[in-house]
């Protein structure tokens, strides 16, 4: 009977979501946003800098964020807080917003934004191939009843929660040439976003890794980061399909993930057998790079993102293969240390602090950061009482579930670039990300009793 009811309620869950979204676009598509912002006339872009200069600007902007987002982690993990959150501050820092134009002009040129933003780009394709490398499927069988409700109404009512909020950031905060339909969808999928690496660095952090209520948030967040990358990607074949253009989308995103599953994932299982326990030779290498870049590039194509190319190919990699082994050791450092930097050096370059002005702006900010919490927390903390969860384990689950971290960044980015956010609903996102990520670490300590890292799963689990 409770595999049947957990069933039925989870059935019941995604009618209610699905019906509430449709609602809501009906209401929400009679709404009538601003004009767009007139472009900047073309003798105010920014001039072009030759090679020698681009290159000289981008070593000076990943210098300084590498250093003071280093110096910012390090005193920030003082307080408890992952170093993404230094690192992501110290993109800010440097960026127009708090230091000035003229200031951030010395090390964030706007001149360098196109060859920052490509090497950021190809920072986070290599990221999101690390994270598809670590995702541990496996995590799931023993306690996937529990896992998949919780995590997809983990999903489900911060998604309803956005798109509602639509309904009054739209006329506030988007314009015309955007419909209403893409900008509740990409509201609800940013409130719906969980930082599946944030979350295991804190487990980590605190020894919980091994623990019941370890291995429950690890499972929740893996699947939830699935369901939310699938989420994104619709909305993104939503924004950008023409008319009659969304189903071809869907249709060539199915073919895709059909080849993926059904011809490259038994070929890298063969290809990681083959290799288990030995040092994984050049061609072996070079073989998995391209790959990388052939997924990366068809998603692309397809028009989706590049990143859920690199995340795929990393999932259908066994996690615990000597090649995922390999590529996570040799890749981690490297993308994380350097690569990254210039992705928050691009978001501080454009998270403009300055454009959220007034009190009924900051009172739209804060609206979306308890929006936001309430969604994740809420709907996590409900569906593990519903699974049999304990009211101080679910309310950990519901404060690690909360953290949204690089991730979100991540989202607001492609949201930003695909023009359906503008770029002051763009920064106050980026500072929801800030808020609710640097909030978890503390509220879990808060609630964990002091021998709860002694609860370790059984090893046969």
């Amino acid at each position: 009977m409770p595999k049947q009811w957990t069933a039925i309620g989870y059935t019941l869950l995604l009618l209610a979501t699905i019906a509430t979204f449709l609602l809501i676009r009906a209401h929400g598509e009679t709404l009538v946003a601003p004009q767009a912002a007139p472009a900047a006339p073309a003798g105010q872009a920014p001039p072009a800098a030759g090679a020698g200069d681009a290159l000289r600007q981008v070593l000076i902007a990943l210098v300084a964020v590498v250093v003071v987002g280093r110096l910012l982690a390090w005193l920030l993990a003082r307080f408890g807080q992952p170093p993404v959150i230094g690192e992501v501050i110290a993109g800010i820092l440097l960026g127009p917003s708090l230091i000035g134009e003229k200031a951030s002009s010395l090390v964030l040129p706007a001149s360098a934004a196109p060859v920052l933003g490509v090497i950021a780009q190809l920072g986070i394709i290599l990221y999101m191939f690390i994270v598809g490398l670590q995702l541990n499927a496996g995590l799931v069988r023993r306690r996937a009843q529990a896992v998949v409700a919780t995590s997809h109404a983990s999903i489900c009512l911060p998604f309803v929660l956005g798109a509602l909020l639509a309904l009054h950031l739209y006329p506030r905060l988007s314009s015309e040439d955007v419909s209403f339909t893409s900008f509740a969808l990409f509201l609800g999928v940013a409130m719906s976003i969980t930082a599946f690496p944030v979350l295991a660095r804190i487990l980590s952090d605190r020894g919980l890794s091994g623990t019941e209520l370890g291995v429950l948030a690890l499972s929740c967040a893996a699947i939830d980061d699935v369901t939310a990358w699938c989420l994104l990607a619709f909305v993104v074949g939503v924004a950008k399909a023409r008319i009659g253009d969304g189903l071809l989308v869907a249709a060539w995103t199915a073919a895709y993930v059909a080849v993926m599953l059904g011809l490259a994932r038994p070929a890298l299982r063969r290809l990681s057998a083959a290799h288990e326990g030995e040092r994984l030779p050049q061609g072996a290498v070079a073989a998995i790079f391209v790959a990388l870049l052939l997924s990366a590039l068809a998603t692309e194509l397809i028009g989706i993102h590049a990143i859920f190319g690199a995340f795929l190919l990393g999932a259908v990699i066994p996690h615990d293969s000597a090649v995922a082994r390999a590529f996570s050791a040799q890749l981690e450092s490297i993308v994380t240390v350097l690569l990254l930097p210039a992705f928050f050096a691009f978001t501080g370059m454009r998270t403009r602090l300055d454009l959220v002005s007034g009190v009924d702006q900051w009172m739209l900010c804060g609206l979306i950061i308890v929006v936001a919490t309430l969604g994740k927390f809420g709907g996590t903390v409900l569906a593990a009482r519903l699974t049999g969860q304990g009211l101080r384990d679910a309310a950990c689950l519901g404060a690690l579930m909360n953290t949204r971290g690089l991730m979100e960044l991540i989202v607001v980015n492609i949201g930003l670039d695909l023009g359906v956010i503008s770029p002051t609903l763009f920064s106050m996102l980026v500072l929801m990300a800030l808020v609710t990520t640097m909030t978890a670490a503390p509220v879990l300590q808060w609630l964990l009793p002091e021998d709860i890292s002694n609860k370790a799963v059984p090893r046969d689990s």
